[in-house]
């Protein structure tokens, strides 16, 4: 059962969802002088953005992060940097603009429910 398509909505009429583009990574190109540059796909996604919980401040307490963090809830598998795979990480584009590089799948959903919950942080223009 899919609640966040239940739930989704009702938390809409209080916290708006809206469109973001996600960059999952799927490789990295190597130049001659050996500078990595990562290779990007780009979708658009409905998305709803929170501040984090309790629950995901203390299960990131020993990631020693700085900046800006937000969880998101959006359709579909997104992950971060997958250093065995050599995948790269998922940005994401807010409507604002700002880039946001997702940190950590807290709730992965996607293989039975359809969605996702992730962690973000702001990145540097």
């Amino acid at each position: 059962m899919n609640l966040h398509a239940v739930a989704g909505p009702v938390v809409g009429a209080i916290n708006p969802i809206v469109t973001v583009q996600l960059q999952t990574g799927m490789t990295a190109t190597t130049a001659a002088d050996g500078t990595v540059t990562p290779v990007y796909s780009t979708i658009s996604v409905p998305a709803q953005i929170q501040a984090l919980t309790g629950k995901d401040l203390r299960q990131i307490a020993s990631l020693n992060l700085e900046g800006t963090l937000r969880a998101i809830y959006l359709y579909g598998a997104v992950t971060g940097l997958i250093r065995a795979s050599q995948t790269n990480g998922t940005l994401v584009t807010f409507p604002d603009g700002s880039n946001w590089m997702v940190f950590i799948e807290f709730e992965p959903w996607s293989a039975t429910a359809g969605w996702s919950k992730v962690g973000v942080v702001r990145q540097n223009p």
